[in-house]
C-alpha cells in the first residue's frame, strides 16, 4: 500500500542557513487524495497482526471463546491495596475541594483545584512511580475517573486528555528512554498535557491532514505549521503530542508523525477557547502553529508512524471514557431510586406506575453491564495476555450510547424537573439534582475518540480481518485473475474448515455453562448459551454478506454497524454474566448481581433479535435514493417556512497556515 503524495515544498528562503527549514512560506494548499488511499492510509495505520487471542475476534469468528474472559481476572493484592488507598484519598479532595457546580456555572476548574489534583498525583495515575507517578492498575485508574468524573465530567475529561491520549501514554509505549527521563517526570506532578490530531477540515480522515513538519537543513530539528482544532487541555497544556505531516525526502521516509512538543514555543498561539453545550469546564481551544522549531529528539517513533502510534494508544486510553460512562450509570441509578420513591402519583409512588419501573429497570440492568465491560476489558488490559482492541472499541462504543440512554431516561423520569437545571432546583428551594447537565456532558462521548459511525466502522474492519486475510483479493478489482485464483484456492481452504463448525455448538447442549446456573439463582447458562448461538449467526450473516455484496461489502454501512452492534450486545452479556458469577464466587452480593445479569441478558436478547431482523429487512436503499434527491434539492419546498438564523460564516473555518492575528489565550496552570 502506498501512502499519498507529500505536499510539494516552497523555495528555500534566500539567506537559510543550515538550522533554518528547507521549506519557508505557508503552504495554502491541502492534501488532495482519493477515496482509495484514504482507504491505504487508514489501513497502514491498523496493527496488522495478531500476536495475541482475541475474545471479540472470536466471537464475530463464531467461536465463543469464554475461556478468555473465565474465570474473571483480578488485580494483585499490592495493587488493589495502593489502588483502594488512593480512591480514598481522592473522594476526600473531592468531596472537599471541588465543587461541581461552581465549574458549571462559571465554565472553568478553578486553578486551585487542577493545583490540589496535581499534588494529589492524579495526573500521574498511570505513571510509573520511578518517574514520581503512582503506578495505578487501568482498573483503578478507571475507577478514579469515575469517581472525579461524577462530580463534574470536566474534570474526568482533563485527567483522561492528559493520560490516556497525551503525552504519557505514548511515551510509555513508543518513546525513547532519553524522552521518558524527560517528559515522565513533568506529567505526573507538574505538567498538563493535550493530544492535536483533528485540523478544521480533518476528522476522522487523517489521509488529508495538513499540518506539516518540515525537517531543517541539518537534520536537528523540524519546524511546525498548521490549526489544529478541539485541543481538548490545549488551552492549559504544558506539553503537546502533535500529528504533523512531515514531507518525504532525501533522508526522510515522511508520512504523519508525532512530536513532543513545548506548549509555550514560540510560533504557537492559542486562538480560542472553545464553549459547548456540555463539559462547560473542558479547557478545549484551537491551536496554530507558524514556524515552530521542534527539536528531532522529539519526535516519537519514526517518520509515518504517527497514526500507528495514535491508534495503539488508542487501545487502552479508549477505556477511560467507557470508565466515567458506568459511573454516570451509577449515579443515574441513585436519583432514579431516590425521587421515584419520593415522588407520588395517583396514590402511589412512580417507580411503582409500569411506566416508569421499566425505565428504572432499564438504566439498573445497563449500569450493572457497563461496569462489567469496562472492568472486565481493563483488567484485561493490565494482565496484557489478550489483544483487546476489539473489547476496548466495542466498550467505547457501546457505553457511550447506552449512558446517553440512561441519562435521557433519568431526565424523562424526573420530568420538568429534569429539565430544569441545578441552579434553577436550588434557587426555589428544592435539590440540585443536575440531569439536564449530565444529559449535555454525555453526549460528547458519541463523538470524542471515534465517533459512533467511525467505531462502527472500525470494529467492523477488524471483525472482517480474518476474511479479508484469506479472500481480499477476491474482492480487489486492482488483483490480477492470476492473484485471484490464487485467493480462490487459499480462500476455498479456510471455508471448508471454518464453516462446518458454524452449524452447531456448546449453545445447542442444555447443560453447557452449568456453572452459571447455581442453585436459588436466576439462570446465566442459559444466556451463555444463547451468545454461543448468536456468535455463530452473527459469522453466518457477516459471510454471506461478503459472498453477496463482496467488493461493495465496505459500503454496506448500515449492515455493518447492524453487524456490530450485535457484537457489542453479545460481548456485553458475557461481561455481565462473568461478573455475576465473580461476585457470586466472592459472596459479594452475588445473587443480586446474577438478578440485575439475567435482567440486563434479557433485555439485550430482544435487542439482538430486532438486529438480526434489521440485517435483512430495513430502509438501506430508500435511505440512500431519499438522500440522493434531498442532495439534488428535490425536497427543498419542505424547508419553507422557517427562518435560519445560523449567520453567514463559512461551514469551516480557514486554516490557512500563517502567523495568528488574535491574543493568545493559552493559561498554564502552576
Amino acid at each position: 500500500m502506498t501512502a499519498p503524495s507529500a505536499p510539494r515544498s516552497e523555495p528555500k528562503p534566500e539567506g537559510s542557513g543550515p538550522g533554518e527549514p528547507k521549506a519557508a512560506g505557508p503552504r495554502t494548499d491541502r492534501p488532495k487524495v482519493s477515496e482509495r488511499e484514504a482507504r491505504q492510509v487508514a489501513e497502514a495505520a491498523r496493527e496488522q497482526d495478531w500476536r495475541k487471542p482475541s475474545f471479540a475476534k472470536e466471537l464475530f469468528l463464531g467461536r465463543f471463546r469464554l475461556d478468555l474472559i473465565h474465570p474473571h481476572p483480578s488485580p494483585a493484592p499490592d495493587d488493589t491495596a495502593r489502588g483502594e488507598q488512593f480512591l480514598k484519598r481522592l473522594r476526600e479532595f473531592c468531596e472537599e475541594k471541588v465543587d461541581g457546580r461552581l465549574i458549571e456555572r462559571e465554565a472553568r476548574i478553578p486553578d486551585e483545584v487542577i493545583l490540589g489534583l496535581k499534588e494529589l498525583g492524579a495526573f500521574g495515575m498511570k505513571i510509573d512511580p520511578k518517574y514520581g507517578g503512582l503506578g495505578l492498575t487501568q482498573v483503578y485508574y478507571n475507577k478514579a475517573l469515575a469517581l472525579a468524573g461524577s462530580v463534574n465530567g470536566a474534570i474526568g475529561a482533563l485527567l483522561s486528555a492528559h493520560q490516556s491520549i497525551g503525552v504519557p501514554q505514548p511515551l510509555k509505549m513508543f518513546g525513547t528512554q532519553e524522552q521518558k527521563d524527560t517528559f515522565l517526570p513533568r506529567c505526573a506532578r507538574t505538567d498538563i498535557s493535550a493530544f492535536l490530531l483533528t485540523e478544521p477540515d480533518v476528522g476522522s480522515d487523517p489521509a488529508r491532514l495538513a499540518t506539516t513538519a518540515v525537517p531543517t537543513e541539518d537534520g536537528s530539528a523540524y519546524v511546525l505549521d498548521g490549526v489544529k482544532l478541539w485541543t481538548t487541555n490545549g488551552v492549559v497544556a504544558d506539553l503537546l503530542v502533535v500529528m504533523a505531516r512531515v514531507p518525504r525526502g532525501e533522508g526522510h521516509k515522511g508520512g504523519i508523525t508525532a512530536f513532543v512538543v513545548e506548549a509555550d514555543s514560540e510560533g504557537i498561539t492559542v486562538e480560542n477557547r472553545n464553549v459547548f453545550m456540555g463539559l462547560r469546564g473542558l479547557e478545549n481551544g484551537v491551536t496554530r502553529f507558524h514556524r515552530v522549531i521542534v527539536p528531532a529528539e522529539n519526535r516519537i517513533g519514526p517518520e509515518g508512524a504517527g497514526l500507528k502510534i495514535a491508534l495503539t494508544t488508542l487501545n487502552t486510553g479508549r477505556l477511560s471514557l467507557p470508565a466515567m460512562c458506568a459511573g454516570a450509570g451509577k449515579w443515574c441509578l441513585k436519583i432514579a431510586r431516590e425521587w421515584s420513591s419520593a415522588r407520588e402519583q395517583w396514590g402511589k409512588p412512580v417507580a411503582k406506575h409500569e411506566a416508569v419501573a421499566k425505565k428504572i429497570a432499564f438504566i439498573a440492568a445497563t449500569s450493572f453491564a457497563l461496569e462489567a465491560v469496562v472492568d472486565l476489558a481493563s483488567q484485561m488490559a493490565d494482565e496484557d495476555r489478550n489483544d483487546i482492541r476489539i473489547e476496548a472499541a466495542l466498550a467505547k462504543l457501546y457505553s457511550s450510547e447506552k449512558a446517553s440512554l440512561m441519562a435521557d431516561e433519568l431526565v424523562q423520569i424526573r420530568g420538568g424537573r429534569g429539565f430544569e437545571t441545578a441552579e434553577s432546583l436550588a434557587a426555589r428551594g428544592e435539590r440540585a439534582v443536575p440531569a439536564e447537565q449530565l444529559l449535555r456532558d454525555l453526549r460528547i462521548n458519541r463523538i470524542f475518540e471515534g465517533s459512533t459511525e467511525i467505531m462502527h466502522l472500525l470494529i467492523a474492519r477488524e471483525a472482517v480481518d480474518a476474511h479479508l486475510s484469506v479472500a481480499g483479493d477476491l474482492i480487489d478489482p486492482d488483483k490480477t485473475l492470476t492473484d485471484k485464483a490464487k485467493a480462490g484456492a487459499k480462500a476455498g481452504g479456510f471455508y471448508a474448515r471454518w464453516l462446518p463448525k458454524l452449524v452447531t455448538g456448546p449453545g445447542q447442549l442444555p447443560n453447557s455453562f452449568a456453572e452459571f446456573n447455581p442453585s436459588g439463582h436466576p439462570d446465566l447458562a442459559a444466556h451463555l448459551r444463547y451468545v454461543e448461538r448468536g456468535s455463530r449467526k452473527l459469522a453466518r450473516s457477516t459471510f454471506y454478506a461478503m459472498s453477496r455484496w463482496q467488493g461493495r461489502m465496505e459500503s454496506k454501512q448500515g449492515f455493518l454497524s447492524r453487524i456490530v452492534d450485535i457484537g457489542a450486545e453479545l460481548f456485553a452479556m458475557s461481561a455481565a454474566c462473568v461478573r455475576a458469577e465473580m461476585l457470586r464466587s466472592r459472596g459479594e452480593n452475588g445473587k443480586a448481581a446474577y438478578e440485575l445479569a439475567d435482567l440486563f441478558c434479557r433485555q439485550a436478547r430482544l435487542r439482538v433479535e430486532e438486529l438480526f431482523d434489521r440485517l435483512w429487512h430495513n430502509t438501506d436503499d430508500l435511505d440512500n435514493r431519499a438522500v440522493r434527491g434531498i442532495l439534488a434539492g428535490r425536497y427543498t419546498w419542505l424547508e419553507e417556512g422557517v427562518l435560519d438564523t445560523s449567520g453567514d460564516g463559512p461551514w469551516i473555518a480557514d486554516a490557512t497556515p500563517g502567523p495568528s492575528t488574535v491574543p493568545n489565550v493559552h493559561r498554564p496552570v502552576h
